[in-house]
C-alpha cells in the first residue's frame, strides 16, 4: 500500500494559508471598490440638480447621501473526508480425480491458486467562503463638509 502515504500527504497539505491570505485579499480589494463606488455615487448626487421653486440644488445640499458598506466578517469553510482501504484474497482450489478402466488406475490433481491485493482510496472535499455586507452611515467628516457647504444655500 505504497501509493496510500502518498494521497494522505497530498491531501493533508491543502494550501489552506494561501486560501486564507486569498481571502482576506479579496475582502479587501472588494472593500476598495465599494469604498471607490460610495465616491462616485457622491461625485454624481453633486451633480445631479433638482429645481425647487425659483432655485436649483443638487442632491447633496438636499440631504441625499451615498450608502457606505463595510464587511464585517469573511469566513472559509473547508471540509475533508477521506476513505482508505485495502483487502487481500487469496484463494486455493484443488482437485482430485482417480477412476479405474481396464485395469489401469488413472489419477489426477489439480491445483488452483489466487491471489488478489486491493487497494481503494476516495476522497470527498466540498468549501464554502462567506462574507457579511452591512450598511454603515457616511462618516461624519464627509457630513460635516456637507454641512458647511450647503448650510448657506438651504437658508
Amino acid at each position: 500500500m505504497a501509493e496510500t502515504p502518498q494521497v494522505v500527504r497530498s491531501l493533508l497539505s491543502a494550501p489552506l494559508p494561501q486560501i486564507i491570505e486569498r481571502l482576506g485579499v479579496a475582502v479587501a480589494q472588494a472593500q476598495m471598490a465599494l469604498d471607490t463606488n460610495s465616491v462616485e455615487i457622491a461625485k454624481t448626487m453633486s451633480e445631479t440638480e433638482v429645481e425647487i421653486g425659483d432655485k436649483t440644488y443638487n442632491l447633496l445640499s438636499l440631504g441625499f447621501v451615498p450608502s457606505f458598506y463595510a464587511f464585517t466578517e469573511a469566513t472559509v469553510e473547508a471540509k475533508l473526508s477521506f476513505q482508505i482501504s485495502e483487502s487481500t484474497e487469496t484463494s486455493i482450489n484443488v482437485g482430485v480425480q482417480a477412476g479405474v478402466q481396464y485395469g489401469v488406475f488413472m489419477a489426477a490433481a489439480s491445483i488452483d491458486v489466487g491471489y488478489a491485493r486491493k487497494f481503494s482510496v476516495s476522497a470527498e472535499g466540498m468549501s464554502s467562503l462567506a462574507a457579511r455586507l452591512v450598511s454603515l452611515p457616511p462618516p461624519e467628516i464627509f457630513l460635516e463638509l456637507l454641512k458647511r457647504e450647503y448650510q448657506q444655500d438651504i437658508q
